[in-house]
Order: C-alpha cells, then structure tokens, then sequence
C-alpha cells in the first residue's frame, strides 16, 4: 500500500505543480517562449522532486504509461500494475481538482486546466494522425530513457531523477506547441474529464498514443539496449566465455 500511496502522492506533485504552471502563467497559447521555458521546467521541476522524495518507495513512475512498460519488461507484476495506475490516475484527479479550486478562488477561467488538445486550439496545427505520431515518438524517447537509467544492468539510481526531469524539460520544448505535451495518460484525464468539451473527445489519443511509444521503448530497451540483463548474469558469461 505504501507504494501506491507515494504514486498517488508523485503524480499530485507533477500534475499539479505542472498544469498550475501554464495556467497561470499564460499557457502555451501565450506564444510566448518564456511561458514555453517555464511549462517545461515547471513540468521537469516536478518530475525530480516526486524522483528524490517518493522514489525510493514506488520507483517514482507517475505515468501509466511509464508502468506498463515497466510489466512489459517484467519489472512490475499485474498487481502492481493495477494499483499503480489506479493510484496515478487519482493523484491527478487530485492535482487538477486543487488546481481548479485555486483558479475558482482567483476567479479565473475554469476552462484552462492546462489540457491537451490538438488540432485548431494548439499553438501548431496538426491533425489526429499528427498529433499521434508526436505523442507517441516523445513517449518512446522519455520512456527509452527512465528504461535506461533504472536498468538493473545499467542504471545509475543518484542520477536517475535529474536525468529523467531534464529529459522531460527538452521533450516539453517540441511537444507543447504541438499537443501541450502529455507523454502521460493520467495527466491528460484528470484535465479533460473536468473542463470537458474538445480536450475530452481528444483524449483517447493521449490515452493510446503514449501507451504505443511505451511499449515500444520497453521493448527496445530490452532487447537492443539490454537494459533487463541482470549484472550477475552479463558477469557469468564472461567467465563461461573464458573457460
């Protein structure tokens, strides 16, 4: 139970200090880049203090899809992966709903939630198909790299959190004036099933699109990086090698 509750409390944090980010400070629809500068640090600012507080607890995964490619690579059971989602998806209802008490207190518009949307309302024009192919290359290159850096045959724990959280900031850089930048399925529901509208008969590619670009970074990272191999197993075939 611990572990779900340290995902419920990792993905608050994200969600939360994320979307409050671009809803008060303009949102991506401000065109300015120092509204683009501080969504993506705001975003990866959240990733590494969620990393080094709850991390050592739950492995800090705060997205689906990020668990999902954790069970793919066998490094989560079924169980595991229920309750991870479940309480990933209620951490960020938690986020959103904090997020629109304060803008109904500041009396602002409670249609800005910070949502993701394609298509006429983003800052980039991009259909369905587009839109997609972004979601989901900018989940396989986040995913490709948490797989990376928590290898049990590669991975450097210290380091971990601030690679992840920069990774994040660069990816915020290219996905938000395409899509508002989701690579995370919980993040985007929270918001569109409260402002509703165009952003919640989007979802279901922000649902689908980083769920595809996780598994195929899981499986990439296995079976190209060797990210899975135990080191105590890479180390037995050395010395069968030299026998």
């Amino acid at each position: 139970m611990k572990k779900y509750i340290a995902e419920f409390i990792g993905t608050f944090i994200l969600v939360f200090v994320g979307t409050a980010a671009a809803v008060f400070g303009g949102g991506a629809a401000a065109g300015s880049i120092v509204s683009l500068v501080g969504i993506a640090l705001a975003f990866g600012l959240a990733v590494m203090m969620a990393a080094y507080s709850i991390g050592t607890v739950s492995g800090a995964h705060l997205n689906p899809a990020v668990s999902i490619a954790m069970f793919v690579n066998k490094r989560m059971d079924m169980t595991d992966l229920i309750g991870y989602i479940i309480a990933q998806v209620v951490g960020a209802f938690a986020g959103s709903l904090t997020l629109l008490a304060l803008v109904n207190s500041a009396g602002g518009d409670t249609k800005a939630l910070g949502q993701n949307l394609y298509g006429a309302d983003a800052m980039i024009n991009v259909g369905a198909t587009g839109a997609f192919i972004v979601e989901a290359v900018l989940t396989f290159i986040f995913v490709l790299v948490i797989m990376t850096v928590t290898s049990p045959s590669r991975g450097n724990d210290s380091l971990a959190g601030l690679v992840i959280g920069l990774t994040l900031t660069g990816l915020h850089f290219v996905g938000v004036p395409v899509t508002g930048m989701s690579v995370n399925p919980a993040r985007s529901l929270a918001p569109a099933v409260l402002v509703q509208g165009t952003a919640l008969s989007q979802i279901w590619l922000f649902i689908l699109a980083p769920i595809v670009g996780g598994i195929l970074a899981a499986l990439v990272a296995k079976s190209l990086l060797g990210t899975e191999v135990d080191p105590g197993d890479q180390d037995l075939d050395l010395d069968l090698a030299k026998n």
